[in-house]
């Protein structure tokens, strides 16, 4: 589903009916947030484990689903978001096995297919590579923006910080990683490699 399919107030609608126990309803809101999260979760483990930790990721939501709280300014796509940060970090800490952000993950997005041309998949693995150098809320708030096409008030929603402090986050962590990047990609161009990975930008 295209993300704009499904209107705010019909998002919250759906949430209600799904709380209710509606399974169709709570279908509808995997159909839409699917994409979003399997980007995220592919993103950021290894792409054998990927679809593993989204059905984790909805089936947590499904039975966290009463936790909240409609009236509540919170998103749901932030509310899900963070059901899918913490699956995440708790998938890493029970395996020992994983190394954060391997700089060789293929991307499984077919939207995102190289067409053969190998520069892209060079910029891939080289953001990749910038970003496995980072701090965690720095690579959190990267990889919620960019991979995960989250809007910059859901992003400071998932990290429970305010659209300021998220949006010096954002900035301060684009910097980081230009200070990664090899000389050729920086001067700006660290967002157009990042902006790369998602067509939700």
């Amino acid at each position: 589903m295209e993300k704009g399919a499904l209107s705010p107030e019909v998002i919250r609608q759906q949430v209600m009916e799904a709380q209710s126990g509606n399974t169709g309803a709570f279908s509808r809101l995997y159909d839409f947030y699917f994409p979003q999260v399997y980007r995220y979760c592919a993103f950021r483990a290894p792409a054998e484990v990927a679809e593993d930790l989204v059905a984790e990721v909805f089936v947590k939501a499904w039975e966290k689903l009463h936790t909240y709280k409609v009236q509540k300014d919170i998103p749901f796509g932030a509310w899900l978001f963070r059901v899918a940060r913490y699956t995440v970090i708790d998938a890493y800490r029970t395996s020992r096995t994983w190394e954060d952000l391997d700089e060789t993950l293929e991307d499984p997005d077919t939207l995102n297919a190289a067409d053969g041309m190998l520069h892209q998949k060079e910029v891939v693995r080289i953001v990749r590579k910038a970003l496995n150098a980072l701090p965690r809320r720095y690579r959190d708030v990267l990889v919620l923006h960019y991979i995960a096409g989250l809007p910059s008030d859901e992003v400071a929603r998932v990290l429970r910080l305010s659209q300021g402090a998220s949006r010096i986050l954002k900035f301060r962590a684009l910097k980081k990683l230009e200070q990664e990047l090899p000389s050729e990609y920086r001067e700006g161009r660290n967002k157009a490699a990042l902006a790369s990975f998602s067509p939700l930008q």
